[in-house]
């Protein structure tokens, strides 16, 4: 009698990489997210961001709608992932057609050369210091996101990305009028002391150039935050904390950041297949 083999499934990012890690855990994504706000306010292409109205109308939902394309790319197997690569292109194309100009190939670096400096920055954090070899393993899922969306320039290696980084920090960021728009919708959406709180949280997360243009202030007083909720994560209180540093509209969403799966699992665990899925609003992060 033939005796037929399972197939072993392809993941877009191996079980045991430390991407799977980082992007797993809700306090690492949203410390991530918290970073790319503030550049993402900076950035030069940001009227792009602001041309379907949905970021300036709800910057809080479209984090939770990017996280769920984000931890779909990370935990599904490989032809799942790149289906929902596929889905953000179009909607991405669909949204250049509209406004009859293309998307400049900057803007799309610049968002993601963002997420590989915040999801290094974010788990050095409220971890510990990454080794070369885990940033180099950072980078090289990155560098294959870059490529299944077809980009352009991409630096072959962590160090060549390192050097391109710091320039385009330099030249690609300004503080505009849709930049304090933004910042005045984000302090809208949080209210006062959460809005100081995501301030301080992003002193201590930016790179120098970022928190210059901002005007940040120094963010000494969050680093004995940050210990005391490494504190309260071993008294096992850290999703209590994050509730609360939530608005109430959005607190529901908060398990899901950390519902995917630590180590290989059926994509069927997650949410929708990403050839059936859509945000909320029908766009793309």
């Amino acid at each position: 009698m033939e005796k037929h083999s399972i197939k072993p499934e392809i993941w877009f990012v191996e079980p045991g990489s430390i991407v799977r890690t980082i992007w797993g855990s809700s306090d690492t994504v949203l410390l991530v997210f918290a970073g790319s706000a503030a550049e993402f306010a900076l950035n030069k292409s940001v009227d792009w961001l602001y041309y379907t109205g949905k970021l300036p109308a709800d910057p809080i939902g479209r984090l939770f709608s990017t996280v769920k394309y984000a931890q779909a790319i990370v935990f599904w197997p490989r032809e799942e992932a790149l289906a929902a690569i596929d889905q953000i292109n179009k909607i991405h194309g669909g949204v250049e057609r509209q406004r009859g100009r293309k998307i400049p190939d900057s803007a799309y670096l610049d968002v993601l050369f963002m997420l590989i400096d915040y999801t290094i920055r974010s788990y050095e954090l409220l971890e510990r210091r990454l080794t070369a070899r885990e940033k180099a393993d950072i980078y090289a899922v990155f560098l294959r996101l870059g490529t299944s969306m077809h980009l352009k320039g991409l630096p072959p290696d962590f160090s060549a990305w390192e050097q391109m980084r710091a320039t385009y920090l330099e030249r690609n960021l300004e503080n505009g009028d849709l930049t304090k728009d933004l910042y005045h919708r984000y302090r809208i959406a949080l209210g006062g002391l959460r809005y100081k709180i995501l301030l301080g949280g992003q002193a201590l997360l930016v790179p120098p150039r970022v928190k210059e243009l901002l005007g940040l202030p120094s963010g000494r007083w969050m680093r004995p935050m940050v210990t005391l909720y490494k504190l309260a994560r071993l008294l096992r209180l850290d999703r209590a904390v994050k509730t609360l540093l939530l608005p109430k509209p959005y607190r529901n969403q908060l398990p899901a950041l950390d519902a995917a799966p630590k180590t290989g699992r059926s994509s069927r665990s997650l949410s929708t297949p990403a050839k059936r899925y859509r945000t909320p609003n029908g766009t793309a992060p």
